[in-house]
Formats: C-alpha cells, structure tokens, sequence
C-alpha cells in the first residue's frame, strides 16, 4: 500500500476530486473521505503526514462537525498536522479550530498554488524532526549567521529554529524586546531560504500613517489621489518571489489589521485607484516587541490576524539573558565602530569586559552599541578600561543637563528636535520608552523622525 502524504476530508466530492487532482501534479499522494466517520476509520489503519479537513459536513454551517472531529483527530493523533478549510467570513471558526490544535486554516475560495505552498509548507515542517540545540560550530559550517554575535544557549536555541524553518516558506513572528536584533533574525532566515537570490523588502508598519498603509504595500495607479503623480509599486510586488518583512506589526491599527490578513491569505491585492486584481508570491516574517497575545486579550489585535503571522514564532533573548555573549558582541561593535570613524584599533581591557557584563541593559544589544560608541568617541584611545566606560557609556541623568535657553534662542523645530534627541539619548534608542515619554504613539514618533532626518 502506498504511503498517502494528505488525507483530505470533505463531504463535497468535487472539492476532494479537485485536490486530488492538483496533489497529484505536484508528486503528493492524496487519499479522501467525505465524512467524520469514514475518516477516523481510515486513522486507525494509515498514517498520512497531513490532513486538509473541512468545517461542515451537513447543511448546518455552524463548524461544530468540524470541531468534534478536529478534536478527535487530536486526541488519538495529536503528531499529524491539520490544516482547515473554512469560508473568509468564518474565519472565527478557523481561530477556535486553531486553539484546538490546527496547525493552519486556508479559506474558500483558495487560489492552487497559494494551497500547494500551505501544504508543502506543513509536510516539510512535519517531515523535519525536532532538534536539540546544535552548537555555534555545527551551525556555522551549514548556515549563514555571521552577523549574529554569541554562544549562549538561549541563542542557539533561536538559531536552531532558524535551522529547521528557513528553507521552508512558513510565515514566521519574531518577538523581542527593542534592541534585541529582531532584524537580524529576519535577515538570517532570508539569507538561509531558497528565496535568498530574490527581493528581501523590510516594513516598518509602526512609521506609516493609516492613511498611507494601501499606497505603501499595494502600490497605487497615476491619479489614485491628489499627489499619485506616476503609477508606484507597492512593498507586495516588489516582494514577489522573495520575502516581506513586516517590522512593528503590533502598531498596525484595526482597519489596517483587516487589509493585511485579506493579502496574507490569498496573496492577492488591489493598487490604490486600479480596478486590477494582482497576485504576488512571497514569504512573510514579521517582528514585534509587543506580546501580541496579551494585546489579543486586549482586543487591540486581531486574533485571526495574530495566528496568521504566528505560524512559527521565534523569541529573540534580551542581552540581559546572555550576558555571556557580551565581550564578543562588544568586540564586533568596536570593530564596525574603526571601520565607521576610521579609527585606529581599539580594545577593551577584562576590567572593561567585566564591567560591561554587570551592567542592566534595558535597551539590549542596541544600547550596549550606543555606550560603546560614546565612549570610543569622548575617550579617543586605543585601550578603553572600565574607567573610561564609567565615564562615558551611560547618559548622565537629564537634571545633570545644561539649562534650556532663553525663549527666542530657538525655533519651535528646533526644540522638538532636541527633545527627541534628548529622550532618544536617555532611552538609548528604545522608541517604545522614548514615545512613552513624550506622549507621542510610536507611528507619531517615527513621522516627526522622518520629518526632522533624526536617526536612530
């Protein structure tokens, strides 16, 4: 008897004929059953590596055949992955279908090759074992992570789930406090998956206003608006073949939320003022520094949204937890620092390193640069010793500042620029803290950003 890689259950015989067809094309061997029944007996004597299941096998359309069988297929083959089949506007079902194990949902109706990558997906990720950590050498003869600094076993954790998902095309979420690396995740998954030679096109959805959320990621037509002088891509084409980025998800707002999970779902998508319906091919990976969950619970994410980009989700270690890695990371820093300043070569002493290790670094790998920096640049020596970090690598406190000048001194510009470079200094570049402490939301932090070519 030959191996069946997917068990398609559906009471539509058109639908099963129809994915038998497709799977059969692309070398995936199907089998069907069109009720619960038949397909918990064909459980017990096969074990296909995937399951595409239907919601609804009567004329009631409330999921609740679907659930029951769900849950039984978990309870008695809790290893085989199930992906559901539901309609866009029960999607809510496909959400409690995901809480009760589902590992993905796709929705009707579905476009070939957007299901075929849902299902090869699903088989590789099934089909690859669960590794212990591998160490930094075994890692580094395979894949490409030269620009991720360390050793410490929180790290090789997330560089060993790099290892497993990269080659694959699962969407991946990568959470992380400020400062972390969370970019440098995203670039090493890309640079490690066979969509490397292609576009690899980053977001930043925290700096675009609502407004501008179509225009930017789907492109807009001449004439779409008042400044749509000439027809422009949008992020998505640009993406096509290759990998989108979106970093800051959590900033997106509700409306903005809806239109992403619409072109997540079947890749396709409008221009602003085109009639024209395209299609892109492209992986996504998306970052945050929020716990998307408790912002689910809050009701400021959408949860469907939120199981959509959480396939696979990496958790990056604050610097704080691999304090171990930070000679190494600090060396690295200073050798991008001569390189930047054209600098002769600059060492730290041990009494420096040790220093460096018992600090806090709530602002994680990102401060830790910024420290090092300032004190490379006030110090101007060679050797740098932990006096010199004392001295210079933590920002004195604001009260220690000099005293604002006298009214007309300064431009109403001008004063918001050197508080954002102040707030920016005391936070060491955590936007979430700096927006905190100017009552600013973070998408209005990054316009005024823009708007004065502040760079973090």
């Amino acid at each position: 008897m030959n191996q069946i890689d997917v068990l398609i259950v559906d009471d539509d015989s058109s639908v099963t004929a129809s994915l038998e067809l497709l799977f059969k094309r692309a070398g995936i061997m199907s089998a069907s059953c069109h009720t619960p029944e038949a397909a918990l007996s064909f459980l017990t004597t096969q074990s296909p590596q995937l399951i595409i299941q239907d919601m609804n096998f009567t004329r009631a359309t409330t999921g609740d055949e679907g659930l029951l069988l769900l849950g039984q297929i978990k309870q008695q083959w809790p290893l085989i992955p199930v992906i559901l089949i539901t309609a866009w506007g029960s999607i809510n079902l496909a959400v409690e279908g995901i809480k009760l194990g589902a590992a993905d949902f796709i929705t009707k109706p579905w476009d070939n090759q957007q299901l075929l990558q849902v299902v090869q997906t699903n088989l590789e990720l099934a089909a690859e074992p669960v590794q212990p950590s591998l160490d930094r050498e075994s890692l580094d003869k395979v894949f490409e992570f030269s620009n991720i600094i360390g050793r410490a076993p929180s790290l090789l954790n997330v560089l060993t789930s790099i290892s497993r998902v990269a080659k694959t095309n699962a969407g991946v979420l990568i959470l992380g406090d400020s400062g972390t690396g969370k970019e440098l995740i995203a670039d090493a998954i890309h640079a490690n998956s066979d969509r490397a030679d292609r576009p690899f096109i980053k977001v930043n959805l925290g700096a675009i206003p609502s407004s501008l959320f179509e225009s930017e990621l789907f492109g807009h037509v001449k004439g779409a608006f008042t400044d749509a002088k000439r027809d422009r891509k949008g992020r998505i084409e640009e993406a096509n073949g290759g990998t989108l980025f979106l970093d800051e998800v959590g900033e997106l707002d509700k409306i903005s939320q809806v239109k992403l999970l619409r072109v997540l779902q079947d890749r396709r998508y409008q221009p602003v003022g085109s009639d024209q319906t395209l299609t892109s091919d492209f992986r996504v990976i998306a970052a945050t520094n929020k716990n998307l969950a408790e912002e689910v619970e809050r009701g400021e994410f959408r949860e469907d949204l939120y199981y959509r980009l959480n396939l696979i989700s990496l958790e990056v270690p604050s610097l704080n937890e691999r304090k171990s890695d930070i000679p190494a990371i600090a060396s690295h820093h200073l050798r991008e620092l001569r390189e930047t300043h054209s600098l002769p070569e600059i060492q730290l002493t041990t009494n420096a390193q040790v220093w460096l290790q018992k600090q806090s670094w709530s602002g994680n790998v990102r401060q830790l640069k910024h420290s090092l920096e300032r004190t490379v640049l006030l110090a101007a020596k060679a050797v740098i010793d932990n006096e010199d970090l004392e001295t210079f690598a933590l920002q004195a406190s604001p009260r220690k500042q000099a005293e604002w000048p006298p009214v007309g001194h300064l431009t109403l510009n001008e004063v918001e620029v050197l508080m954002i470079t102040r707030a920016l200094e005391q936070y060491d570049g955590n936007l979430t803290r700096v927006a905190e402490a100017l009552g600013l939301s973070r998408a209005a932090l990054y316009r005024r950003l823009e708007k004065h070519e502040i760079e973090v």
